[in-house]
């Protein structure tokens, strides 16, 4: 039997004699066959989504780098570094603004890197608005309020500045914030682990992964009553619409939000396990710290191995089955816990 190395110079040999004639021809050619080749196995090599990170470890590890302590809001921002690190340095890089192969051709992990981003962007923006300041006149974290719009910055930018270049100023301008949280002798740096604090960024979550289950959810196409308007008799909006609706995701796009909706309960997982951490106080004079936990427990179903090489688009009640409404199954149950844990955060 041939070996491996004999079956790749039979196989290149047998490619130059079919070539045109032409020395350089030929090499160019075989040149560009080998490049996408080596590109395809790369491609399949960095469409493999990342494993998680421990928050508490992490922060321990910036904490004795900066030669400060793990205190209140240290396991936060390190959760937030983590995952920003992660997206930036896993296997490939960032691809979402990639323009060449293979980056070019993959769309599963540039969507579910910008699933995780928007998780990025908006804890970005609590912890420059709501986390780090005691009240709404007070004044914003100089660190923080420099890293929150660069989280920000288009996601697609490939030169000029690249996306890549813009994020890694962010988090600089964030690992500055931790060093100087994590200095005990330094009261400037401030994060409020408040109960209003964690409903505001609960809200914010509230309205992502309420969209997320919806576009998952018209996969298989639904009939659906106009309730824009329900509950108020004044309101009004700017421009009629019809009292009834059929919603689809174009079957394009399913795999498109199905792998978005991985990435970013791949990021809350974190996010809320970092939370668990920081605000265990909060939660636990308020009853509410198992609840957060279930929350983690049902998004962490959403990481489960996806077996098929396809994401398959079922009907409801088909034979096949249709990935993006177990997707949303999970989406749907962590979002009506996490409405119950602002309740509870909520009452006195």
């Amino acid at each position: 039997m041939n070996t491996a190395k004999e079956l790749v110079s039979d196989w290149r040999d047998t490619l130059i004699e079919k070539l045109p004639e032409g020395r350089l021809f030929r090499w160019v050619a075989l040149f560009v066959v080998l490049y996408l080749l080596i590109a395809i196995v790369f491609g399949m090599y960095w469409s493999v989504s990342p494993g998680g990170f421990d928050v508490r470890k992490k922060a321990a590890d910036y904490a004795a780098e900066d030669g400060g302590d793990v205190v209140t809001g240290s396991v936060t921002t390190a959760a937030l570094l983590g995952v920003m690190e992660t997206l930036l340095h896993k296997p490939g890089g960032y691809l979402h603004n990639d323009r060449f192969p293979p980056g070019l051709w993959l769309d599963n992990m540039p969507n579910w890197e910008y699933g995780a981003l928007v998780q990025v962007r908006d804890l970005s923006r609590a912890m420059r608005e709501s986390f780090s300041r005691s009240q709404s006149q007070s004044k914003e974290d100089k660190d923080l309020a420099e890293a929150e719009p660069r989280y920000h910055f288009d996601s697609d930018s490939w030169v000029l500045p690249s996306s890549e270049s813009e994020y890694g100023k962010a988090q600089a301008f964030t690992r500055a914030y931790f060093k100087r949280l994590s200095d005990s002798s330094n009261p400037d740096a401030q994060f409020y682990a408040r109960a209003d604090n964690l409903r505001y960024w609960l809200s914010t979550v509230n309205t992502r992964l309420g969209s997320l289950s919806q576009r998952l959810s018209a996969s298989v196409g639904q009939r659906r009553l106009n309730t824009d308007l329900a509950g108020e008799q004044g309101a009004s909006q700017s421009t009629p619409a019809p009292g009834e609706m059929i919603v689809k995701t174009p079957w394009t796009e399913i795999d498109d939000v199905f792998f978005e909706a991985r990435g970013t309960t791949w990021a809350l997982i974190h996010f809320l396990k970092a939370m668990e951490v920081d605000f265990a106080d909060v939660l636990k004079q308020k009853n509410a710290l198992v609840s957060l936990q279930q929350i983690i427990r049902e998004l962490e179903g959403t990481q489960e191995t996806v077996w098929s090489p396809v994401v398959l688009n079922g009907t409801g009640f088909g034979l096949l089955a249709n990935h993006s409404l177990v997707m949303a199954s999970y989406i749907s149950r962590a979002n009506a816990a996490i409405i119950d844990l602002r309740d509870l955060l909520q009452q006195g």
